[in-house]
């Protein structure tokens, strides 16, 4: 499976989010991820369905909504209504991951289930048939700019295993701390989809796109 970067928006230039999507868009991204944050599930507090409602307007990208979020059974329906491909739920986040997983099937949307850094993987084997993206969070989230968090790396090789057993097609994400060398040993581990925030927007944004892209790829082969 080909290595996809989904740029997130959290460390963009939130005064012309219509130009940085454009500056994406020429750089060949194909994935925009959107961090929902409400300031109590994480301490940051972001933006909502109507934010996604209005970039929706602007672009083709493919939106990867990820809820970070208490109660996101709540917002699935207006996230849905707001534009977003994925719709990505935090497994501590629920009671019941299975039925908010179907939830988000039932409107033929794409699902996905992040695990915070000290969730176990054990945790998907039940969940493996409803899912499309599985999410490692290699930081504690809620905040960008944060430091990779090298135990996750033994967290993407078992989830990666659990992924080839199930032999379906499910992205292995990974989120927090992306830059040249973390891009590197993730994808070695077996990531082939990773979120990257502060690298891409910090200075040059088609210029840093382009070389997590090929360090990607190098690290695949």
């Amino acid at each position: 499976m080909p290595i996809e970067i989904a740029p997130s928006i959290l460390n963009a230039d939130f005064s012309n989010l219509e130009l940085v999507i454009k500056q994406l868009e020429q750089s060949g991204v194909k994935y925009l991820h959107l961090d929902i944050m409400d300031g109590h599930f994480v301490p940051n507090l972001t933006f909502g369905p109507p934010v996604v409602k209005s970039l929706r307007s602007k672009t083709k990208l493919i939106f990867d909504v990820h809820l970070m979020v208490e109660k996101p059974e709540l917002l699935i329906e207006p996230f849905v209504d707001a534009g977003a491909d994925f719709i990505t739920v935090h497994w501590e986040s629920t009671k019941h991951p299975h039925r908010l997983l179907q939830k988000i099937r039932s409107f033929e949307k794409k699902t996905g289930l992040a695990l915070n850094p000290a969730t176990l993987p054990d945790n998907l084997e039940y969940l493996m048939e409803l899912l499309d993206l599985i999410l490692i969070m290699s930081v504690n989230p809620g905040f960008g700019g944060q430091s990779f968090i090298p135990s996750q790396i033994n967290k993407i090789k078992k989830v990666r295993e659990m992924i080839d057993r199930a032999n379906r097609k499910i992205f292995l994400g990974v989120d927090g701390g992306i830059n040249l060398q973390t891009a590197r040993n993730v994808v070695a581990a077996g990531a082939d989809f990773l979120v990257a925030g502060s690298f891409i927007f910090n200075g040059d944004i088609v210029k840093n796109y382009q070389e997590l892209l090929v360090i990607c790829s190098k690290a695949q082969d």
